[in-house]
């Protein structure tokens, strides 16, 4: 499931050029879609999450396939700015983030306490590969059919995937999920009187600011700089495989040093390549700093809830963990659309790249201010 979806979603930012040539639109116009997306996608995480605190994830995870299926195959049709907002910013939206890493990284983490950031990196390295495996297949379908059959084949690969969901995970009733919950940890009100919930707020909205701005504009950024449409979409897609591989060594650092060293370490990298971008914009610099950026673009991901975990305890991991998340996808939709604005008044993204480093700068200060501390039911960390 997260393999589709990780693949699914960024085909926007592949299919983004063909659509505003076809169809004579802005970039700004399709930004907005995604910025759409990502607050709608937000909430329904949020939504998500909470009904993983109380019942089980099959029809949560089901019924999201279902519905990103409707939204992303009906992205076919679409003739006009409104359908890609209401399509791709609502209704596949609703379902992909209801199909999401929120519920799945609660059952991971209730299932594996112990090794919790490798267990999640793994699970959530699907992501990482659908994008490689996904973006460079559907890359290579570009080149002898139109963007339309790209998302009329997501469409249909979402409603293959919703009978084997549903033979694979178990039927759970609301009186076995909440037996199953632990009695200890701070709900969403106590979380919010620490200063450890927030700072991790502003950390995943930056992260999160970061990653949609690069995935739905480093493509056509590529084809900008003089680089072959085909080989754009498989730069997309080799980021999968350096995700791939951040993710995975992110969660093993994190289970020997906690947390925190590993999200210092990649925004520190994104710090480095934002900086090389804006010096140099060879196309061998784009290379460099789509690869070394993709090493980063999920290793916080699974790390969310070892850090609410950690921070907050275990018993309302999923509604803690889903507005966290929130706050980054509504974040990640504000990057998105503001690289596409700046580049339609500029005709250039470099104050986009500019504005992403210092902001990069700034998550690696709060990082380090972080203390991952037990916590207990009913108290707080000041």
């Amino acid at each position: 499931m997260l393999f589709l979806g990780g693949g699914g979603r960024f085909a926007v930012g592949l299919t983004l050029r063909p659509i505003v040539d076809e169809l004579g639109w802005g970039r700004s116009e399709l930004g907005l879609a995604v910025a759409l997306f990502q607050v709608v996608s937000a909430a329904a995480m949020f939504a998500a999450g909470f009904l993983a605190d109380r019942t089980g994830p099959r029809l949560v995870l089901g019924g999201g396939l279902v519905v990103s299926a409707l939204g992303i195959g009906l992205m076919s049709l679409m003739t006009a700015p409104w359908h890609a907002l209401a399509l791709y910013g609502v209704v596949y939206a609703l379902g992909n983030g209801a199909a999401s890493m929120i519920p799945v990284g609660v059952m991971v983490t209730r299932a594996f306490p112990q090794r919790a950031g490798i267990a999640n990196a793994v699970v959530m390295s699907g992501m990482s590969v659908g994008q490689l495996v996904m973006i460079a297949g559907l890359a290579a379908v570009m080149l002898s059919v139109s963007w339309r059959s790209v998302y009329l084949l997501l469409g249909l690969a979402n409603l293959v995937l919703v009978p084997l969901l549903i033979f694979a995970i178990p039927t759970t009733t609301a009186a076995q999920a909440k037996a199953a919950r632990p009695d200890a940890g701070l709900n969403l009100t106590e979380a919010a009187r620490t200063r450890q919930f927030w700072l991790l707020l502003a950390i995943y909205a930056i992260c999160g600011f970061d990653d949609f701005f690069v995935s739905t504009h480093v493509v056509a950024f590529a084809q900008d700089r003089g680089v072959d449409a085909f080989l754009a979409g498989n730069l997309l897609a080799l980021m999968g495989l350096t995700g791939l591989l951040g993710v995975v060594a992110g969660g093993a650092f994190s289970d020997r040093s906690g947390p925190v060293w590993p999200t210092v370490l990649a925004f520190a990298a994104r710090v480095a390549v934002f900086g090389l971008i804006l010096l140099d914009q060879s196309a061998v610099s784009v290379a460099v700093f789509a690869l070394v950026f993709g090493a980063t673009f999920m290793v916080t991901a699974p790390l969310t809830v070892v850090f609410v975990r950690e921070s907050f305890g275990t018993r309302h991991l999923g509604a803690i963990t889903g507005l966290i998340t929130m706050v980054h996808q509504i974040c990640g939709g504000l990057g998105a659309y503001l690289g596409a604005a700046v580049f339609d008044t500029a005709g250039t993204y470099n104050a986009a790249f500019a504005v992403m480093g210092a902001v990069s700068l700034l998550a690696v200060v709060l990082t380090l201010m972080l203390r991952v501390v037990p916590a207990t039911a009913g108290t707080h960390t000041p």
